[in-house]
């Protein structure tokens, strides 16, 4: 039940991944993550903010797509008895957990390029550099990671329908 769980939120969330990126491609008249990044740096303005509702759909998203509260639920079916967090031990463990936050850093990394400028400085003031992206893909994670303490689980009936 937990597994099938888990994938129907996986699939429903990578659609709106999808289709997020494409309307960034649409905005940006490209795929191409460069292209993306110099139309955000010729209109003047990060597509954060013509693009706002897509940009909190894709925040949403982020956190659905990696587990993060609250929608965690994969690790809610077995919190009991911790579920994973007893089956895996030392090395195991740790790639595990090394994936999982790989994956944070990889989608605030897209985040940032698709929404924030990449590594564009805001307004043109300084040069452009790649500390840019990693200083504002940071602070995503940073949103992230905090944003476990804020909120509480859904239930899994709740998160369907806001999927």
């Amino acid at each position: 039940m937990g597994s099938i769980r888990s994938t129907a939120q996986l699939i429903s969330y990578e659609v709106f991944l999808g289709l997020i990126f494409l309307s960034v491609a649409m905005a940006s008249n490209s795929f191409n993550l460069i292209d993306i990044v110099r139309a955000q740096q010729s209109s003047g303005v990060w597509f954060f903010i013509p693009l706002f509702p897509v940009f909190c759909v894709f925040f949403i998203s982020l956190l659905a797509e990696t587990n993060r509260s609250p929608f965690d639920l994969p690790e809610a079916e077995a919190e009991i008895v911790a579920g994973y967090n007893i089956e895996y031990s030392s090395l195991v463990f740790a790639m595990f957990f090394l994936a999982e936050y790989n994956n944070i850093l990889v989608l605030s990394l897209v985040m940032s390029i698709c929404f924030f400028g990449g590594w564009l400085f805001p307004f043109g003031l300084l040069a452009s550099s790649p500390l840019w992206l990693f200083m504002k893909a940071s602070f995503v994670c940073f949103v992230v990671i905090a944003v476990r303490t804020f909120y509480p689980r859904y239930r899994y009936d709740t998160l369907m329908k806001l999927g």
